[in-house]
């Protein structure tokens, strides 16, 4: 961890609403006119859509059906680990793209499944949103790096909901495709993305208050004002939970370190938890900048 240059990241697997949590990060950026870029977990696969899909048939005709980008096979996250590991000392990395869509493809002249060109940046802060922002395990810690994890984890059917309207509506793939990556996804999920939630410092989980029995047929993706949110604290020492309950109404405790907010309040609960948890980790940036200069004199 490094309070030089933060490093904040959100975790979750595809399709879990990671894209609402990023926007309410980047709301909070801009107002309080913090340097900030993004990276995206996507831009760490090791292979290309064609490479992929190619691993995915010689695997499956050797009898394994479960490679995915779930697996740390398929990603490069020791050079994930080591990039949050130098941008922390330095406030510098290198990045690229994963293009997903004909609209990407068009603006960076590549097809769709290839990866752009690494290139260097530099900044104050870096926002990482992706599958593996927790992820130690053999080879690899990329949690350690990481001074504000946060886990987005909506229940797993509203989770495949969230993916089949997706992955269906907006990238073209069928049904029965998006089913079969999922049955192949899952002792990825179990083994490699549920236990990052273990080591998070914030957890966001959307239940819905209406029916998702079967998410296989599910016509809509349940709404916020259909949902609650379930935000656990890993550390709830240092949050004002009174506060949060008068703020966000019809908000409950559940637990000591549980608070349950109305699902079209998670916006507004996430301005009020992050807000502070930002500032406090820029001033300590701001700080480490100026005794680190000082000491140059």
């Amino acid at each position: 961890m490094s309070q030089k240059y933060p490093i904040i990241a959100v975790t979750g697997s595809s399709g879990s609403g990671t894209s609402t949590v990023r926007d309410s990060f980047q709301h909070i950026f801009t107002r309080d006119s913090i340097t900030a870029s993004m990276i995206e977990g996507d831009a760490f696969h090791k292979y290309e859509r064609h490479e992929m899909d190619e691993l995915i048939k010689k695997n499956e005709k050797n009898g394994d059906v479960n490679f995915s980008h779930f697996s740390p096979d398929a990603n490069l996250l020791g050079k994930l680990a080591d990039t949050f590991r130098i941008f922390g000392e330095t406030g510098k990395y290198k990045t690229r793209r994963y293009i997903h869509t004909d609209e990407e493809a068009r603006i960076y002249g590549q097809k769709t499944g290839t990866l752009t060109p690494w290139v260097n940046a530099t900044s104050d802060l870096l926002f990482y949103e992706g599958l593996h922002g927790g992820y130690a395990g053999p080879g690899a810690d990329v949690a350690k790096h990481v001074d504000l994890l946060v886990g987005v984890v909506p229940i797993i059917n509203l989770e495949w909901i969230q993916k089949l309207h997706r992955d269906n509506r907006i990238r073209g793939y069928s049904k029965e495709a998006v089913i079969d990556t999922i049955l192949n996804r899952m002792p990825d999920y179990i083994h490699h993305i549920t236990p990052q939630f273990s080591r998070s410092h914030i957890n966001f989980q959307r239940v819905p208050l209406v029916d998702t029995s079967n998410p296989f047929i599910a016509r809509d993706i349940p709404s916020a004002d259909e949902s609650f949110v379930v935000i656990r604290f890993s550390d709830p020492s240092n949050v004002d939970f009174s506060y949060l309950l008068r703020m966000l109404h019809g908000s409950m405790m559940t637990r000591p370190n549980t608070i349950v907010v109305p699902g079209g309040k998670m916006g507004l609960a996430m301005q009020f938890i992050f807000t502070p948890l930002i500032r406090d980790l820029n001033d300590k940036r701001k700080k480490k900048w100026r005794l680190s200069h000082k000491s140059n004199y």
